[in-house]
């Protein structure tokens, strides 16, 4: 068959050469509770028009952002994006490109590489940025594992303010490189905990800034307390419209800055294609994972790039490689090129004042209703709430009265006990009349 190549005899030689007795024995580590003992409630055969309409009524029962008040961030956020942005990366040249690991014939792919780097380095404030990661959470673990070989220490401490999917991933990915990693209990303005559980075998801190509460620390002490004992610090972050504002975490003596970009340029999409975010210092660059395009002369001396230090499983032996990032998300690093080039740096640090001018604004009237407190302290467009309704309920109850009014922290971290916090972002897409409705509807629901 032609999806179906191999045969019964061909299954048996593979599964024998790496020393399994049957195709389920390579599914050994899942766990009992994850595996289904029967087939999918689905039928076994249908017709491509049966097929269609199923998903089309299935679609049909999303809730887009644009439709809607919507005021949910949490690390996903509703910014605009240029029409130019869509139109350019669908380009063929763009749309079709793939790893280029012939330089001579993907210069325009390398350039595009080389000034993603660029505008990465600068928004962060850091001297060196790789061509991108898979998502927010995948960079964030991959800076732990860097962490690690660099000071050749095993444990990790992560604050309560990093993003409770980002610490998943994290205790996933360098769990299983065997790393220790010691997760603080959820704290809205907590990120200086970290330094009291500094000692010795610690190879680095995750602190987040804004933080998955909104918060916004100055880092600049734990990042002095760590170097102290010999750790890195690591900036974790899921806005990166944040740092048109904030002070980036490379001026706050950042070792390693790691995140996601899918504010700019990126649209929210139901959850990805996103693209990761990861920087760090110049010093540390043999070390850093994923690949770096660099500039270079050719042989008649004009000017052209290739990729250098790219130590990934391709390029060298699997053992020795820096980072299993085999491909990256480049469509969506050029997308966040393009929009950035179209921002500037006037432009960026424009669309923060107005992200942060929304969420004073959403935060003011929020503030107003009775048994709504606000919880965090100092932010830039997202803030905690806490109600005397249970986050999550409170929830549902305004989407069906057509009002997406944020995160219900449970649902991000179900072991944190803060069934009423609920996570509110307000970003430009958001007008005074989202606003009001989200006002309006609140009262109700309370």
């Amino acid at each position: 068959m032609r999806y179906l190549p191999l045969s019964d005899a061909d299954r048996r030689d593979m599964l024998s050469a790496i020393g399994a007795g049957s195709v389920d024995d390579l599914y050994f580590n899942v766990p009992k509770s994850a595996v289904l003992s029967r087939l999918v409630d689905l039928p076994r055969a249908q017709g491509e028009l049966d097929v269609e309409r199923f998903f089309k009524s299935l679609a049909a029962r999303n809730t887009p952002a644009g439709k809607t008040a919507f005021f949910l961030g949490a690390g996903a956020y509703r910014h605009h994006v240029p029409a130019s942005v869509d139109h350019l990366i669908q380009r063929s040249e763009f749309l079709t490109t793939y790893t280029p690991y012939q330089p001579e014939i993907a210069q325009g792919t390398l350039q595009t590489l080389f000034e993603f780097q660029t505008q990465v380095a600068m928004l962060t404030g850091m001297e060196v940025a790789n061509a991108s990661m898979w998502d927010g959470s995948t960079a964030v673990a991959e800076a732990a594992i860097m962490a690690a070989r660099v000071t050749k220490r095993k444990t990790i401490i992560v604050s309560g303010g990093l993003h409770p999917h980002y610490l998943d991933t994290t205790r996933t990915m360098a769990g299983a490189q065997g790393l220790h990693i010691v997760a603080l209990p959820a704290a809205i303005d907590g990120e200086a905990d970290v330094v009291a559980r500094l000692g010795d075998d610690v190879a680095a801190v995750i602190v987040q800034s804004p933080n998955v509460f909104g918060t916004v620390s100055d880092l600049s002490p734990i990042a002095r307390a760590a170097h102290a004992k010999g750790a890195l610090m690591i900036a974790a972050f899921t806005e990166a419209v944040a740092f048109g504002l904030v002070e980036p975490p490379g001026a706050m003596g950042a070792d390693i800055v790691a995140g996601e970009g899918q504010s700019i340029g990126n649209p929210l999409s139901f959850g990805g294609p996103y693209v990761g975010l990861f920087a760090t210092r110049e010093k540390f660059i043999r070390q850093m994972p994923g690949r770096l395009a660099g500039e270079t002369v050719d042989a008649d001396g004009a000017r052209g790039w290739v990729l250098t230090l790219s130590t990934r499983e391709q390029h060298i032996r699997r053992e020795k490689a820096t980072s299993n990032i085999c491909t990256n998300a480049g469509l969506c690093s050029l997308a966040f090129t393009i929009h950035m080039t179209l921002l500037g740096a006037a432009g960026l640090s424009r669309l923060a004042q107005i992200n942060h001018e929304k969420a004073c604004a959403v935060a003011d009237a929020l503030a107003a209703i009775p048994g709504v407190e606000i919880l965090t302290p100092r932010f830039f467009n997202e803030f905690a709430i806490r109600t005397p309704r249970g986050g999550a309920d409170l929830v549902d109850v305004l989407a069906q009265d057509g009002v997406i009014a944020g995160a219900p922290f449970v649902r991000l971290s179900p072991q944190s006990g803060m069934d009423d916090v609920v996570v509110v972002c307000a970003t430009e897409s958001n007008t005074d009349e989202d606003i009001a409705e989200l006002s309006r509807a609140l009262k109700g629901a309370l």
